[in-house]
């Protein structure tokens, strides 16, 4: 019981450091989700929204601390944690509205957006000389599928005539299933398509259209190119890692190492390494690079001009983008780093959705039912 109340604790303490953090890790002119320009971003109004969302942050993960205690001594469950965490986690988003709000309003009533001539920053070298996939850095990923097909290849022949199946990075033992070339290679069947899945991510997000500051184009354009060459890194990287867990699933699977709830941390240890890249490339690099060194005279550029005020077209605090007259399909996010979101203006945006939704609804009907 001690062990579940701890575990309740820390992941209330880790969400409510992480909602605490989440506004700082975005650009100053964007204070959550609103767009401000570089005079404004120590206003009183905006200092009031920060320092307003750290405190009720703060008080909320208490409150809510206070109440899990009770509940994880009465239910007894882990499944509680969940719950605790998943309210917590609501009331921090609704929290971040409220601040959002309070900084459109100071915005609005202020007449922010008419203190500078508004316009916006054009870089056709992004379209003439784009930035190149890392294709070296896809490498790492390519050796652990080739070392896993080297390890599956040397142990087909001394499988038994059943396996578990495998569902994502754990078999399940209960069950057993003949064996093919199909249910052995299954691991690697999955790292070939996350490999491909992260190709396309890189593909797509280094020809959306670039995150540029109208005040400082140069500087920004440079930054954005270092921004966008090291996110394609991180893509690629991740892939690797998350094919290191599938390697290690998979000589499970192949019944190489014996099932134990230790080999089961170790398969997900490697997860865990993208998940701490990612927070070290944010707070380093900063949204769309901002947090890059600058170059000598790159302070300095001031074009006269302000960053185009396009709140209006930005839904639910900065996360959802609806412009129909805007011809990009992606546009970078407005709340994290390394985000981008489709433009739902955007006819081709609703095309892909419902694509998507079709291969889910082809899944949950035909595919997972036919698992059982």
């Amino acid at each position: 019981m001690i062990v579940i109340l701890c575990a309740g604790l820390i992941a209330i303490a880790l969400a409510t450091a992480l909602a605490v953090a989440f506004p700082a890790l975005a650009r100053p002119t964007l204070a959550f989700g609103v767009r401000v320009s570089e005079e404004r971003v120590d206003d009183p109004a905006v200092i009031a929204a920060r320092r307003s969302y750290a405190r009720s942050t703060v008080a909320a993960g208490a409150l809510v601390a206070v109440v899990t205690v009770p509940v994880l001594l009465v239910t007894r469950s882990a499944d509680a944690i969940g719950v605790t965490t998943s309210v917590l986690a609501v009331l921090d988003v609704l929290l971040f509205h409220r601040a959002h709000r309070m900084i459109r309003t100071a915005k609005l009533t202020g007449g922010w957006a008419a203190e500078r001539r508004q316009g916006v920053a054009v870089d056709t070298t992004f379209r003439t000389d784009p930035v190149r996939v890392p294709w070296p850095w896809a490498l790492p990923a390519l050796a652990v599928v080739l070392l896993t097909v080297g390890v599956g290849w040397a142990r087909y022949g001394t499988l038994p005539a059943t396996l578990p199946p495998l569902l994502g990075y754990a078999a399940e033992p209960a069950r057993r299933e003949p064996t093919t070339v199909l249910s052995a290679f299954l691991p690697v069947i999955f790292q070939l398509a996350l490999i491909l899945i992260a190709v396309a991510l890189v593909l797509v997000v280094l020809r959306a259209r670039p995150e540029l500051d109208a005040a400082r184009p140069r500087g920004s354009a440079r930054r954005y190119r270092v921004y966008l060459r090291g996110t394609a890194v991180m893509v690629l990287l991740t892939a690797a890692c998350l094919d290191l867990s599938l390697l290690l699933a998979a000589l499970r699977l192949w019944e190489i190492v014996t099932p134990s709830a230790l080999w089961q941390v170790i398969v997900y240890a490697p997860l865990f390494l993208p998940v701490g890249g990612w927070l070290v490339w944010e707070v380093k690099v900063g949204q769309a690079g901002h947090r890059l060194p600058a170059l000598p005279g790159e302070e300095q550029e001031d074009s006269g001009l302000g960053q185009r005020d396009d709140d209006q077209y930005w839904y639910l605090a900065g996360s959802i983008y609806v412009n129909r007259r805007d011809p990009a399909l992606l546009v970078h996010d407005r709340l994290v780093s390394w985000s981008w979101t489709l433009n739902l203006g955007h006819p081709v945006a609703w095309i892909l959705l419902g694509a998507l939704a079709v291969g889910l609804v082809v899944l949950l009907v035909l595919v997972l039912p036919g698992a059982d």
